[in-house]
């Protein structure tokens, strides 16, 4: 750190120059003029009707942690980076596989154990519990253990639960063993999104991780269904698959993320607030970040429900309501997680061009229109298409927030509130497809789309109430 002292004048200006600092969320130059170096003046974001530090309207300012303009990390800058970045890739993969799977197994599942709607559905409930245990402890565990504590704690969690799945235990256990999976996508999806959101050119870089999800989410169905329907094999078959996985998991993320201690999180990742409480309590209960961070959290937690209902129950409502051949309606469940990479990948370049603001409220609608879609024309092909579309621009949008979240906080609570969100964001992955799965069995799979129409409409209005933020593309 190098101090310079500059005189203008009757003016005096104090430059402090901070070395390879990792992150800064606004490039602000100092045009600072007062006869006095100690004194604090407001900082204008460049976003109208934003200014940081100064005491008007609360709700929508925060704190920058610093400013200092500072470079920020590249994906490919080292080859640690590099191959950081293609483990998270990689664990993307598996989750994505993870939860698609279920989709797809529903009605076997259903035959195997002589399961009704509701009962089948408690595999979408039961990992609520590790995504809420995964994000109570995500902070906890980077302060303690780092970023190799996720590392070692994500992936082990997956290879333990598909051992278990893959002996077909009862079907208590079944739902009991999907917990552990849950705290292991929670953690890492947690982590992962934490991390690369702090990267230049993080819409890019978000797009393609979560477009790996995707690629996970696409071809499981597809593996699953051959399996079953073309090779004949049980059900359970499609776990070992799965563990061969997460063996590669474990291998890879442990390795790139080795090094990455405790300490050294600590130090890239310093409080900028005397405030004693934690920082995911400073994140969650103080104003105005608390407003941010709830609002981000309820947007994913929805549209995470949205995602994983229409994946997972979209193979039954197509065998039921559309009347399709069991290969034909699994291809149904590829085509939409199949759109949903697509657009991660290719709407990723667009969105920071237009701007996150603006782009949601371009997807967002569109989707709901492709929406009414699918549930007002009863025709199978129209319905198969329509859903790939919904996809392909529901994609873009969980990235598109967590970079949000990175421009409205304070990069010190980046990883407890990005990890709290996204944590909190998988419980919808559990909650809403349970709650259709138990509404089908009184009305019928049909109160699919109504429902998913209806939380599209909410994510919407959410992302309405967010704080106004700069658009511009960060370098």
């Amino acid at each position: 750190m190098a101090i310079q002292t500059r005189h203008n004048g009757g003016s005096t200006t104090a430059v402090v120059e901070l070395d390879q600092l990792p992150v800064a969320q606004h490039h602000i130059s100092n045009t600072d003029k007062s006869s006095s170096p100690q004194s604090v003046q407001p900082i204008d974001t460049g976003s109208p009707g934003r200014v940081l530090g100064s005491s008007k309207d609360p709700n929508d300012l925060l704190p920058s942690p610093t400013t200092a303009s500072v470079r920020l990390q590249r994906w490919n800058s080292s080859r640690v980076n590099v191959l950081r970045t293609f483990a998270t890739f990689f664990a993307f993969l598996l989750m994505g596989a993870n939860d698609a799977a279920y989709g797809a197994l529903i009605p076997y599942l259903e035959a195997y154990y002589d399961l009704s709607y509701t009962v089948v559905s408690l595999i979408f409930l039961s990992p609520f519990i590790g995504y809420v245990a995964s994000a109570l402890s995500n902070n906890w565990i980077h302060l303690t253990f780092g970023q190799r504590g996720v590392a070692f704690l994500g992936p082990m969690s997956h290879l333990i639960a598909y051992v278990i799945i893959a002996v077909h235990p009862p079907y208590p256990v079944l739902v009991v063993v999907f917990i552990l999976a849950g705290f292991g996508n929670g953690l890492e999806d947690a982590a992962w999104n934490a991390w690369v959101g702090n990267m230049a050119r993080a819409n890019e870089v978000l797009g393609l991780l979560h477009g790996f999800y995707g690629l996970g989410a696409t071809i499981s169905p597809l593996i699953a269904t051959s399996m079953i329907t073309k090779g004949k094999l049980p059900w359970y078959a499609f776990y070992y698959v799965m563990i061969s996985l997460a063996v590669i998991e474990l291998t890879t993320s442990l390795s790139a993320f080795w090094n990455a201690s405790a300490e050294q999180f600590r130090a890239e990742n310093p409080r900028t607030s005397s405030q004693g409480n934690s920082r995911l309590k400073q994140a969650l209960l103080k104003m105005p970040a608390a407003r941010v961070s709830w609002l981000i959290s309820l947007f994913l937690l929805i549209y995470v429900g949205i995602e994983v209902a229409l994946g997972g129950w979209i193979v039954t409502f197509m065998l039921n309501q559309r009347q399709g051949t069991a290969f034909a309606s699994g291809m149904v469940a590829t085509g939409f997680w199949l759109g949903v990479t697509v657009g991660r990948v290719v709407l990723g370049f667009v969105t920071p061009l237009i701007g996150e603001h603006t782009a949601m409220l371009v997807y967002i609608p569109i989707t709901l229109g492709l929406e009414l879609l699918f549930w007002l024309v009863p025709q199978f092909y129209v319905s198969a298409v329509a859903v790939s579309l919904q996809g392909f621009f529901l994609g873009p949008l969980f990235p598109a927030a967590v970079v949000a979240a990175t421009k409205l906080l304070p990069r010190d609570l980046h990883v407890s509130t990005i990890g709290f969100a996204a944590a909190f964001g998988g419980c919808g992955a559990c909650v809403f497809p349970f709650a259709v799965g138990a509404i089908a069995q009184a009305r019928g799979v049909q109160v699919l789309q109504p429902i998913i129409l209806a939380l599209l409409a909410t994510i919407l209005v959410l992302w309405l109430a967010l704080p106004r933020f700069n658009n511009k593309k960060r370098e």
